[in-house]
């Protein structure tokens, strides 16, 4: 038996075959869960990432930032599925102008965009599956470390800051109707996203990242290997910690804590 077995899942965010979400996706299904995936933009292409899949799984279009795709997300997801266990929110995006050293120059238009895609669409993801979370189930964030800053990451660093206090304010709202909301904070990984995260030392070249954060790490980190992360994910959507809410699981080989 998996650690998922009966559990009917919504997994946002997939892009790439490098994307956590997808890998999430893949292990939820090998572990016994039925899903339900949304895209955003091109979704013939996450049509053919979902074809990869051990079992197919239908691809809805959600971009979080249209108010109509909302308000009509429960009615669609419910098109293939009576109700939600979980649900995976793994969506983020900053303008470039909000990042890459644009801190003191970035327009409120674009930092707007950035915690619109990145914080707030958290809440509204959340409460717009409520009407299929009716049992109960677990609501999954993904982050980055937030406590402290990276040249170029700037104001997607801040809006990942409030996404980890969004939910911990969905979980204390959310938690009368049995339903927990937690956050896994990853280590850096070869994701499209990571492209905005560079070295500790101010420099631009994420290659220079990578291997402090491994020798940073007590555990060591591979930024090739997303599987530890998608699988505290997994953990997360189980059953097996059902008391835990509002909490950030670090899955990150242990940089967060050990200091220089």
């Amino acid at each position: 038996m998996g650690m998922l077995d009966g559990k009917k899942l919504l997994v946002t965010g997939i892009i790439t075959r490098s994307s956590i979400a997808y890998h999430a996706a893949r292990m939820a299904q090998e572990e016994g869960a039925e899903l339900v995936l949304t895209g955003y933009g091109r979704l013939s292409l996450v049509e053919r990432l979902a074809a990869r899949l051990p079992r197919p799984a239908p691809v809805l279009e959600l971009d979080v930032t249209n108010q109509d795709h909302l308000d009509t997300l429960a009615e669609r997801v419910g098109e293939h599925t009576d109700r939600l266990d979980g649900v995976l929110h793994s969506i983020a995006y900053a303008p470039p102008t909000a990042l890459s050293g644009n801190f003191l120059r970035a327009r409120w238009e674009d930092v707007s965009t950035a915690f619109h895609v990145s914080t707030y669409s958290f809440q509204a993801v959340s409460v717009a599956c409520l009407p299929l979370l009716s049992s109960g189930g677990s609501v999954v964030g993904l982050s980055f470390d937030s406590a402290r800053t990276w040249s170029g990451y700037d104001w997607m660093g801040v809006a990942k800051a409030g996404l980890e206090s969004c939910a911990r304010y969905l979980a204390r709202d959310l938690g009368p109707n049995r339903i927990r909301v937690n956050i896994v904070v990853s280590g850096p990984l070869r994701t499209v996203a990571a492209r905005n995260i560079y070295g500790a030392d101010g420099t631009d070249t994420y290659g220079e990242f990578e291997p402090w954060w491994d020798r940073q790490a007590p555990l060591g980190w591979d930024p090739a290997d997303p599987e530890p992360t998608a699988r505290a994910c997994l953990v997360l959507l189980s059953d097996l910690l059902p008391a835990t809410t509002g909490s950030l699981l670090y899955v990150d080989g242990g940089t967060h804590f050990n200091g220089v």
